[in-house]
């Protein structure tokens, strides 16, 4: 099984509940990419229609890749390397597609439970174990819009704490779903 993992910046939606695009930042390319690379992901697919955001995007890659931050931090720039910037999650898949012969299997992620094909984690890497590609979708601001979630083949339950309280970032959303799904 090979991992691919979105990072989407639209559709998504904002605290009212609204759709929106959100905006890319630095700190979630920096420690989406490593943690990627750390799990074994093929690529971090950074999702955003906006042309404004792609060149920001654009920019802080090719300072950790080509500029002066590829000789800083060799590390940085083996994680930064994987990251691939798309106008829209069909664009991403298509890409995948070319790669890998086949659509791969979509598992969104979502804390509202709101999703129609919620799994387990330990049902969801016995479904992944089957599949020769597997992207999971992560969905920045307050999450994945519903039209997302549909598209999926299935969503992973939400990550539970001891308390009520259920807003984490996707860094560390990102992080914990990781380690269950592709985790030693």
């Amino acid at each position: 099984m090979r991992l691919y993992i979105g990072l989407i910046h639209y559709p998504v939606y904002n605290k009212n509940d609204q759709e929106i695009a959100s905006s890319i930042t630095n700190l979630d390319l920096h420690d989406l990419a490593r943690l990627a690379r750390t799990y074994g992901a093929e690529r971090l697919f950074v999702i955003t229609p906006l042309h404004d955001q792609q060149k920001i995007a654009e920019r802080i890659i090719l300072h950790w890749t080509k500029g002066y931050g590829a000789k800083y931090n060799i590390k940085r720039k083996e994680a930064i390397e994987i990251i691939d910037i798309s106008q829209s999650l069909e664009e991403s898949i298509e890409k995948i597609k070319d790669l890998e012969g086949e659509r791969p299997l979509l598992i969104a992620t979502d804390a509202s439970k709101k999703s129609r094909l919620s799994v387990t984690f330990s049902r969801a890497i016995d479904i992944m174990n089957l599949a020769k590609a597997v992207f999971i979708l992560f969905g920045t601001a307050w999450g994945l819009h519903k039209d997302i979630i549909d598209s999926a083949d299935f969503t992973l339950e939400p990550i539970k704490g001891s308390s009520n309280y259920n807003h984490l970032s996707v860094r560390t959303a990102a992080g914990i779903i990781l380690d269950r799904l592709a985790g030693r």
